[in-house]
């Protein structure tokens, strides 16, 4: 579960239970059981669940092709810092994507030339459901509504078309969710050097997302399962013979060919390797703008690189450019798992040698980074939130991390407190403003003073009021402060240990009240 985990940092607890079953485990783990193990392993962030809202009103079409989804998503960068748009289409039972059509601008007319390539491919469905785009409806035009060319198309073809209400996007939800994973797992943190290069990696992930992906909202079914299996007693005679109206120029030339479900080859075996990744080494153009892109990682080099054959040594942990006679350029983390490893393998990279720099090192070095701590007491490091007490709120703090163990040490060098580091030893070198950390100081030894216990059972200390029983009345005690914990101590023995809530600084370390025992002398009084 944790290589599967690390090769494909996207899927989660249900997604990789159901790689389990496809790999031959049986019986497959629960979810929760595999949750449990990708936080033992710190492969998870621990987030509360959400309750599920009840105010949604959930639906489907009982039948392919009896609704589709249609909208419009951002987040195609180009080299040549403009920005594409997707028009995307999805089957509302099923899940199929069918249309998933890159544009430099998403006009009505670029929208109509979709939706139309799609008809011709799949055929008509019975509704269309968007939002209120000016694209896809006129009935908010200014200064009297109009019909649009989409709503024209519908209209000459028999199709309903559906617009959600004003500000209600979670009516076409469907395609709303498929947007957020083709903007993680495809858009995101890619520039593509032309529109052609981004519809290629478009139509790659919509062929996995239909044919090699189980979707969780249709029992982790595949959406073409549902959308080309037969449904008996279906009469679609007379909607084949039907011919497809559109305007003149939006007929496609040549219908284009269905696409295929790419051929997958599922490791049956119960063993994952867990050795390290073959190094993949290639050679790469650096482009006008100065971002070179490797996978699915950017790598600026800047425009004064421009042209310029340089080298790539990759792996999961490192990535390396190189001049042609080997000198090093820049050395990053890498981002890439190992399939994308195999991908640009595949597209013309080499086996790599051993790295270039030396790794080793930092990966056994310790580092040590500054952090300012918090009104409730924590840091963040790596995104992760880490408590290190109430105590240092406020503090600017010095944070130690060897992989095993990690450090708090204050402003004076002393060692506050220790805790388990919450990252492995080869994340270290990929935190931000990290350096090389000095020897671990000793621990601060915690201070000592002595009060006198009130009538009532009570003293002060530190802004905290703490009670040891009227039994200790009028005794002059020993109090130990350290970050956490107030310990009571008559004479050697102790009293009382509580938690220490105060972040007041002590005043005063010896008592100054006068102790009047029954029967004997005056005692002198202890002044500060």
């Amino acid at each position: 579960m944790c290589e599967l985990r690390r090769d494909h940092p996207r899927w989660g607890p249900r997604r990789l239970r159901f790689e389990a079953g496809r790999r031959g485990v049986t019986p497959a783990p629960a979810r929760a059981t595999v949750y449990r193990i990708l936080r033992r392993n710190n492969l998870v962030p621990a987030v509360p669940r959400k309750r599920r809202r009840e105010d949604y009103r959930r639906w489907e079409r009982p039948e392919p092709m009896e609704l589709w989804q249609m909208d419009i998503v951002g987040g195609v960068l180009l080299a040549d810092g403009s920005e594409a748009k997707v028009i995307t289409g999805l089957d509302d039972h099923s899940r199929y994507c069918v249309i998933a059509t890159v544009v430099r601008r998403a006009t009505g007319r670029a929208v109509c030339a979709a939706f139309a390539a799609a008809l011709t491919r799949f055929g008509m469905p019975g509704e269309v459901l968007t939002d209120n785009g000016k694209q896809f409806t006129g009935r908010f035009t200014k200064p009297r509504p109009g019909e649009v060319l989409f709503e024209r198309i519908c209209r000459e073809n028999g199709i309903v078309a559906r617009n959600t209400k004003p500000r209600t996007p979670t009516t076409t939800g469907k395609v709303e969710r498929f947007h957020q994973s083709l903007q993680g797992e495809c858009l995101d943190g890619r520039v593509f050097a032309t529109l052609e290069e981004a519809q290629a990696a478009v139509d790659l992930f919509v062929a996995e997302y239909n044919y090699d992906r189980p979707h969780q909202g249709i029992d982790d079914a595949f959406p073409a399962d549902r959308f080309h299996r037969p449904i008996p007693g279906r009469d679609r005679t007379v909607a084949e013979t039907l011919p497809l109206r559109l305007p003149a120029g939006l007929l496609p030339t040549a219908p284009p060919a269905p696409r295929k479900p790419p051929s997958v080859e599922v490791d049956t075996s119960l063993t994952v390797s867990t050795g390290r990744p073959q190094p993949v080494q290639l050679v790469r153009v650096v482009p006008p703008s100065g971002n070179l892109t490797v996978a699915q990682q950017q790598v600026w080099l800047g425009p004064a690189l421009a042209g310029a054959s340089v080298t790539i040594w990759v792996d999961t942990d490192r990535l390396h450019v190189l001049t042609a006679d080997g000198g090093r350029i820049k050395s990053s983390p890498s981002r890439l798992s190992q399939r994308d490893l195999a991908r640009l393998l595949a597209d013309g990279g080499a086996p790599a040698g051993p790295p270039p720099l030396p790794q080793s090192e930092s990966r056994t070095t310790a580092v040590e980074i500054d952090r300012v701590v918090n009104a409730c007491g924590g840091i963040s490091i790596a995104g992760r939130q880490i408590s290190v007490g109430m105590p240092l709120a406020g503090q600017r703090i010095r944070v130690r991390l060897d992989g095993i163990l990690l450090h708090v040490i204050d402003d004076a060098g002393q060692l506050r407190r220790t805790l388990r580091c919450p990252l492995p030893p080869t994340a270290l070198g990929r935190i931000r403003d990290a350096r090389p950390a000095s020897p671990v100081p000793p621990p601060a030894t915690a201070p000592t003073v002595e009060r006198v216990v009130s009538v009532n059972g009570s003293f002060q200390i530190a802004g905290q009021k703490i009670q040891v029983g009227k039994v200790h009345a009028r005794k002059l005690v020993t109090v130990a402060l350290d970050e956490h914990t107030i310990t009571v101590y008559d004479a050697d023995s102790p009293i009382t240990a509580v938690p220490r809530r105060s972040t007041t600084d002590l005043n005063r370390t010896r008592a100054k009240h006068q102790i009047t025992i029954p029967g004997q002398a005056q005692q002198p009084r202890h002044r500060l």
